[in-house]
């Protein structure tokens, strides 16, 4: 049976045959108003498409104000290839292109998925970049260009400071212009961001370092001489910290303007699903950095000139600056049809319609200004957009759980590695790939998980911020699993005397008799394990006088280790490069764990952004997020890694020495490692759950009967419209 005629002009959907119909010009922040006050109207002369060649159906891609019709018969006859105006009822650019240019077979990517595949794209590239290369590479630069670690931290820091620094600027004015335009020049200053960084390499003399088959075993040449004049490549670090601040001003649209674009062109079911895939990507991206940065790792920086170093030298520099190159390259060319799209996509003005508000309500009613079309279209009304905000409790409370949960997953993301590579006694490339192998299913999973969740229960604010907590108490019992750790694998010298017994005090004492004569210094750290089960500091410190090569793995054997000589046969010591490998019988254990606080904590990032974009008014969702990025990475990004890494330096047991200057740390306690982190993540466990119970219960809902559709209205809006119409005709009589 046919739908009376009231009956679609109430729910303002559209069905075969034409209809015209009008309504009050609603305000953007009044998605809300009742439906019921449509009216008839006369006349209409803009044609419209939903950009589906294959329905007859028009759908009401501008706004429910102006009068909707459906083209006219010569209209619907005209071949897609042709090419179909797009265009709102007020005159709005709605297909894509660039300018004049808008062939018919881009139209094709015209909706929601093909913006959230450039989308997923552009994060992925951000994240391999700025969260997979520069962590894998960083040691290589420091070592190629003679830079410090303080130095090399200033780097990484310019990522944070130039979001900071642009934050504010880009969410409130992108957020209420075009925003593919703001995206796609952002994607692009990001590409250039990649390409200045590997600019260095092209611009530096060749890398020479010294052939070093012998440095290492004793009586050999141990190292440089501490007097070698500083080098002039260590003032490279600008160009490096204008990369990084680069990556950073380009990333700033990404996860702020990305974000809502994608929220305001599909379903508000659907939205926490695409922001789930989206941040999924941008999650999986510094996974493939680190598998992809480290086969870089394995070719010579300058391909194609022979040299008899191996990677595990100490001096050797793999070829760090090809991924940059890559990455910059695809951001370049990804930026071009991100520039393309229009400022809505075609159709998703009916989405703005059915929404339904569930911003936070203030007492003063304060958050009715943000319903003024005009507001937040000049600099004048930034002051009070950000006091709407401050005035949000349950937004603030948010942006701080946001924070505390960017802290851990800050400090996991720098530090989980070297807890790997402690407790089980891994190489750096080993632990950095089995963390990776760790993050992608449990960070990845996670955060789709989360979108699913709050898709697949409809659910509303309240029970979503309620989901987060549920989330943030899981991983808090999970992360007592840091109680339990792997005893440290025996080091002569630093966990035991070279006798085997307990060191006197705690202190080193890396010297003995078997290896006196041997010179050895204590700035080269190469670790060896000996016949005997016992590590050494290297190959010197355990009295190797000779070395060759194990033709079946490749891996250096050394030979004539006097300090491995347990046995009656003087000389028969034997040492292998590399940690002795660990058999804690705790491993799977503590993996285990470790994969539930990942998944339970990167399983409420979806929902807690979700719950961030619907508790306030909708004019101010990219602002909201950009003054919830600036909390999240001044609070929690930015000091982070630093309270994460203080906590964890107070368990080394070796410091590098450089010309008797305190370096990094070569060994550490695994007991007080664990112990330690145990502690830094109970403290921002329970802050991020105090957090999101105090904005659960400061949560205020508009009134039930105010809200004109509903959040899970379908395509069709049936169901949830009868809900609260209960006037309309019944599903049976359509």
């Amino acid at each position: 049976m046919a739908m009376p005629q009231n009956s679609t002009r109430e729910n303002g959907f559209c069905f075969p045959r034409p209809l015209d119909f009008s309504c009050p010009r609603p305000h953007p922040g009044e998605a809300g108003r009742p439906l019921g006050a449509v009216s008839g109207g006369d006349g209409c002369s803009t044609p419209l498409s939903n950009g589906i060649a294959s329905s007859g159906a028009p759908s009401p891609s501008g706004s429910c104000a102006e009068p909707l019709c459906t083209a006219s018969p010569a209209q619907e006859e005209t071949p897609f290839e042709e090419g179909i105006k797009y265009v709102s009822a007020d005159g709005e650019e709605l297909a894509c292109g660039w300018g004049g240019f808008t062939p018919g077979c881009l139209q094709l990517c015209n909706t929601s998925k093909g913006v959230l595949f450039f989308l997923c794209v552009a994060s992925f590239l951000q994240g391999m970049t700025v969260n997979g290369f520069i962590n894998t590479v960083i040691t290589s630069i420091e070592r190629r260009f003679d830079l410090r670690s303080y130095q090399s931290g200033l780097i990484a820091s310019s990522y944070d400071i130039a979001a900071c620094v642009c934050l504010t600027f880009v969410s409130y004015f992108g957020g209420n212009g075009h925003k593919p335009r703001w995206l796609g020049w952002g994607v692009l200053v990001m590409a250039l961001g990649s390409l200045l960084f590997a600019l260095p390499h092209f611009t530096t003399a060749r890398y020479e370092a010294r052939s070093a088959a012998q440095v290492g075993v004793c009586g050999g040449n141990q190292s440089l001489p501490c007097s070698q004049a500083a080098s002039s490549l260590s003032g490279y670090r600008f160009v490096f910290m204008l990369g990084q601040f680069l990556h950073g001003m380009g990333a700033t649209p990404l996860y702020t303007l990305g974000v809502t674009y994608l929220d305001e062109n599909v379903k508000t079911n659907y939205s926490p699903v695409y922001i789930a895939v989206f941040y999924t990507a941008a999650i999986l991206g510094p996974a493939a950095g680190y598998l992809v940065g480290g086969m870089f790792l394995n070719i010579y920086t300058e391909i194609g000139r022979e040299t008899d170093m191996a990677p595990e030298n100490t001096l050797w520099v793999g070829a760090w600056w090809i991924g940059f190159l890559g990455a910059g390259a695809a951001s370049l060319l990804i930026s071009i049809p991100i520039l393309g799209y229009p400022q809505r996509l075609p159709g998703s003005q009916r989405y703005i319609v059915m929404r339904v508000s569930e911003a936070h309500q203030l007492k003063d009613g304060s958050h009715k200004k943000a319903s003024d079309p005009d507001f937040g279209k000049t600099v004048k009304d930034l002051p009070r957009s950000v006091l709407l905000l401050l005035k949000n409790p349950t937004f603030i409370f948010l942006c701080l759980a946001g924070a505390t949960e960017a802290t851990l997953i800050a400090g996991m993301s720098t530090f989980g590695p070297k807890f790997l590579e402690s407790q089980f006694s891994l190489s750096a490339s080993e632990a950095a790939t089995f963390f990776g192998y760790l993050v992608v299913p449990a960070g990845g999973g996670g955060t789709f998980l989360g979108g699913f969740l709050v898709n697949k229960f409809k659910l509303r604010c309240s029970g979503i911020i309620k989901l987060c907590l549920l989330c943030t108490v899981s991983s808090l019992l999970a992360i007592f699993i840091f109680f339990i750790h792997c005893p440290n694998m025996p080091m002569a010298g630093v966990t035991q005397m070279y006798d085997g017994s307990a060191l006197p005090g705690g202190h080193l004492n890396l010297t003995a008799a078997c290896n006196a004569q041997c010179g050895c210094l204590q700035d080269t750290y190469s670790p060896v394990c000996g016949t005997d089960g016992i590590m050494y500091y290297s190959p010197c410190h355990a009295g190797c006088k000779s070395v060759s090569v194990n033709l079946r793995n490749g891996q250096k054997v050394y030979q004539e280790c006097s300090c491995a000589d347990k046995s009656l046969l003087p000389g028969s010591g034997k040492a292998e490069a590399g940690k002795c490998i660990s058999s804690c019988a705790k491993k799977p254990l503590l993996l285990f764990f470790m994969f539930v606080v990942i998944l339970f904590t990167f399983l409420s990032s979806i929902p807690a952004l979700t719950a961030t974009l619907r508790c306030v008014s909708d004019r101010q969702r990219s602002f909201a997020l950009g003054i919830q990025w600036i909390v999240v990475r001044t609070l929690g990004g930015i000091p982070g890694p630093i309270a994460f890494g203080s906590m964890i330096d107070k368990s080394c047991l070796l410091w590098q020495d450089q010309c008797g200057e305190q370096g990094s740390c070569y060994v550490y306690q695994n007991s007080a490692m664990s112990r330690y982190t145990l502690v830094a993540g109970l403290v921002y466990k329970v802050l991020g759950t105090t957090f999101f119970i105090v904005a659960c219960l400061l949560y205020k809902p508009p009134p039930a009967e105010s809200a004109p559709g509903s959040l899970d209205a379908s395509e069709n809006g049936t169901s949830d419209l009868q809900e609260h119409k209960p006037s309309l005709p019944a599903e049976e009589d359509i």
